[in-house]
């Protein structure tokens, strides 16, 4: 019995227009060669057409000067909670942005960093019982994060102060949402508290940079840090697809059963501090962007890994993404539209129950999700050697559509497959 799960099911039920949404991550810096907010206005329609339901920005906020790191600094120190990064323009282009997005029918959420702040943050000054202090009285940085420091929640001043800070961009700009930056970090009774008072103004999406299954009391969505794990596991041939269906069922005892997890093969951490997904996936790289969309979860998009990004991002500097032609964009597009029209593979209880396939071949991973009579059957080759699949299964049983070639398929119950080096097959109904 799924007790820890079903003691921790979520407290605030998930926001209608997540059902059926897929994510995508904004590093506004490298996005245009001018790296503002008025500059990346024009892309928006084409989020909108690969189908992108959430925009997520990395923080937008100032960036501190003090112990800065390389010339532009990191987003994640933050000077100044209620303002814009003078480099991105001001709150009217954000606003804008907010208002464009929203006109397309997108949502926008915007990081948050409740953990730490920059040595030069106003509330140094003005509030400096705001923060953790060693012996001596001196601000203390978080592990070796040297150009932040870190904020203390034994101070319940700090709680209201935080918790209008957020209030301001939802008031002010009508923002969707926050993903929180190492939300584990920052007890959980602020963010059980703070929620549902924001929720009050406007029900709002919450991402925590987190895996704790715990934070899905106050959270809509974590990270799902350990299916990318598998990946890594998988490329490097540590894996099966037996590791694959034990996976998900082990993740069904974990996690509560209307919990969302942001599925992902790479976001900006990844990229820059662990490798691009060519250097850490290979060939395999399409195959686990695929299986991100259709296995439970919403699936995530990093900037640029719809143009085949294929260096790191620099994270302190200027380092615009090369904007090439890449048949990413069009998997992608497919992908999100299936997950908005079908309700077999949409978010948390909105979508279908998921049905492993025995297929009787170590290297295949294959299932169904279903929801009434929509369904979605996936087969996935998680090897280098080209491989060929005969099973029968009463789950199949009538015409499927090839979700890449939209080619008819007729299914009666005997299934036989060919699937290449790290191939994959989508059907719908």
């Amino acid at each position: 019995m799924n007790t820890f799960s079903q003691k921790l099911k979520k407290q605030i039920p998930h926001a209608e227009w997540t059902k059926n949404l897929s994510i995508y991550e904004v590093n506004l810096r490298q996005y245009t060669k001018d790296g503002t907010l008025k500059a990346f206005i024009p892309h928006l329609s084409k989020l909108k057409e690969m189908n992108v339901g959430i925009l997520w920005f990395m923080p937008i906020n100032p960036i501190g000067e003090i112990n800065r790191k390389g010339s532009l600094g990191s987003y994640y120190s933050v000077k100044d909670f209620k303002a814009v990064n003078p480099e991105f323009g001001t709150i009217e282009d954000f606003k804008k942005v907010v208002e464009e997005a929203h006109k397309l029918g997108m949502y926008v959420i915007i990081d948050w960093v409740a953990n730490h702040t920059a040595w030069d943050n106003v509330w140094t000054k003005t509030h400096p019982e705001f923060y953790k202090k060693d012996k001596k009285g001196n601000f203390v940085s978080p592990f070796d994060w040297t150009d932040v420091i870190a904020l203390n929640y034994k101070s319940k001043k700090l709680w209201y102060a935080m918790l209008d800070a957020m209030m301001f961009w939802i008031e002010e700009c009508d923002i969707d949402g926050f993903r929180c930056d190492v939300a584990a970090m920052v007890p959980l009774d602020f963010w059980k508290w703070a929620v549902p008072i924001l929720n009050q103004k406007k029900k709002i999406f919450m991402l925590a940079e987190a895996h704790e299954p715990e934070l899905h009391q106050a959270f809509d969505m974590t990270y799902n840090w350990q299916l990318k794990d598998l990946f890594v596991a998988t490329n490097k041939k540590e894996k099966s697809a037996e590791d694959f269906y034990n996976f998900f069922q082990q993740e069904k005892k974990e996690y509560p059963v209307d919990a969302y997890r942001m599925n992902f093969t790479s976001n900006h951490d990844e990229n820059t501090w662990h490798g691009t997904d060519k250097e850490r996936f290979g060939d395999a790289r399409e195959m686990f962007a695929v299986l991100t969309s259709v296995v439970p979860g919403m699936p995530l998009v990093y900037s640029g890994q719809e143009a085949c990004l294929d260096k790191r991002l620099n994270f302190f500097e200027k380092d615009p993404i090369d904007w090439k032609d890449c048949n990413m964009r069009n998997i992608y597009t497919a992908l999100f539209k299936l997950k908005k029209d079908n309700p077999a593979i949409w978010n948390g209880n909105f979508g279908g129950k998921f049905y492993p396939l025995s297929v009787n071949n170590k290297n295949v991973f294959a299932f169904v999700r279903q929801k009434d009579n929509h369904q979605v059957v996936a087969f996935f080759n998680i090897s280098e050697n080209k491989t060929e699949i005969e099973f029968k299964s009463k789950r199949l049983n009538g015409e499927y559509i090839d979700l890449f070639s939209n080619k008819k398929n007729q299914m009666d119950e005997k299934v036989n497959l060919e699937l290449d080096s790290w191939g994959y097959k989508i059907f719908y109904k």
